[in-house]
């Protein structure tokens, strides 16, 4: 599933927007990707969309409280991983709304754990999804390790 999140980043990052759904699964299949991949990616997708949308009050945003885990999560992200989103939160490149949805969709996968690789993808998945521009340096970091990531 997270190479075809890569591959939707990476083909339709410039224009903003990806086909519907329909013509997105005939042009990932016509790619190479498997059924069940593209099926996972696509209902992960309209699980990110739903969570813009979500419940979750745009003061978040702004909010300056501390964020303590709950054990599943804690254990899903790791001690990599939340570390990584607290970086990311304390460069200013997520708000504390960001990284709930981050997290949100980190807990909706069916793995047991989320490497950082694969929170990367996830956190380039999300700002994409909320319009939030990547600075270069930031992008270059979440995308570094894709090579690595593909291969699993």
């Amino acid at each position: 599933m997270f190479d075809i999140l890569v591959y939707l980043f990476e083909n339709y990052y410039q224009t903003d927007l990806y086909p519907d759904q329909d013509a997105l699964a005939r042009k990932l299949s016509a790619a190479g990707f498997e059924h069940d991949d593209i099926s996972d990616a696509l209902t992960w997708l309209q699980g990110l969309s739903a969570t813009g949308d979500s419940t979750l009050p745009d003061s978040l945003a702004e909010s300056t409280a501390f964020r303590g885990y709950a054990e599943a999560e804690a254990a899903k992200l790791g001690v990599e991983g939340r570390g990584f989103l607290a970086f990311l939160e304390g460069a200013k490149v997520l708000t504390p709304l960001l990284r709930e949805i981050i997290i949100e969709r980190a807990m909706a996968l069916s793995e047991d754990s989320v490497s950082v690789e694969k929170l990367k993808v996830i956190v380039l998945m999300v700002l994409w999804s909320q319009q939030h521009s990547i600075n270069s340096l930031i992008l270059e970091e979440l995308l570094s390790d894709r090579a690595r990531l593909l291969m699993h």
